[in-house]
């Protein structure tokens, strides 16, 4: 049996995570290429997490954070 889709509540906070880290990345001047090189992560992976379709794990978003230099708590 597959996984029970994301509740609207889910995609809402996903999609405001990722304008978060969008806002602090343009804030800092970077390509996605660049803020993914910093984070370890590809460019397509940072898209995902800024358009709200991927699901990070907290371990994805301290490396993003401190990629960018901004507390976890600015971007969740």
């Amino acid at each position: 049996m597959p996984p029970a889709p994301p509740s609207p509540r889910v995609l809402a906070a996903r999609r405001a995570v990722g304008e978060r880290i969008r806002a602090a990345r343009l804030h800092a001047n970077f390509t996605q290429e660049v803020l993914g090189e910093r984070a370890g992560l590809d460019r397509q992976a940072i898209n995902r997490i800024e358009q709200g379709h991927a699901s990070p794990l907290l371990d994805t978003l301290v490396r993003i954070a401190d990629a960018l230099d901004v507390p976890l708590r600015d971007l969740v």
